[in-house]
């Protein structure tokens, strides 16, 4: 289903990381992880492009937000999901700041919303490229 398809996974939480990094994996994407916001930023800028980044809101160092507009040239035209387990809705003011293609998930969230919020995504931003790249 996702053959193919460079995603970067960051989170603080160890057993979150993990379980979202296998689940993406299982569905066949070539899965890179970051425990920090050092890390992501790393990543970003080594590792990249990728097709989708996956960050925690909440991690040390730098959140997944902050990480995302500070390399914001290196992520143009990658789908994003932020995933939080904060209930406050000032979170979804600075998701919106990245733009389009992003998506707020709260936590708990299950698998199959990962995946169908994955799918969906990466969906919508083909179309949008491919609509670009006729212009």
């Amino acid at each position: 289903m996702l053959s193919g398809t460079r995603i970067l996974v960051a989170d603080d939480d160890l057993h979150l990381l993990r379980a979202v990094a296998s689940a993406l994996s299982r569905l066949g994407a070539d899965v890179t992880r970051a425990a920090n916001g050092a890390e992501l930023l790393y990543n970003l800028t080594d590792k990249g492009p990728f097709d989708l980044v996956v960050a925690d809101i909440g991690m040390p160092w730098m959140t997944g937000v902050q990480a995302m507009l500070a390399t914001r040239t290196a992520v143009s035209g990658t789908a994003i999901i932020i995933i939080t387990g904060l209930p406050d809705e000032s979170v979804l003011d600075s998701v919106s700041e990245l733009g389009e293609h992003t998506v707020l998930l709260r936590k708990p969230f299950d698998l199959n919303q990962l995946e169908s919020a994955v799918t969906t995504l990466l969906e919508q931003h083909s179309r949008a490229r491919a609509a670009n790249n006729k212009t």
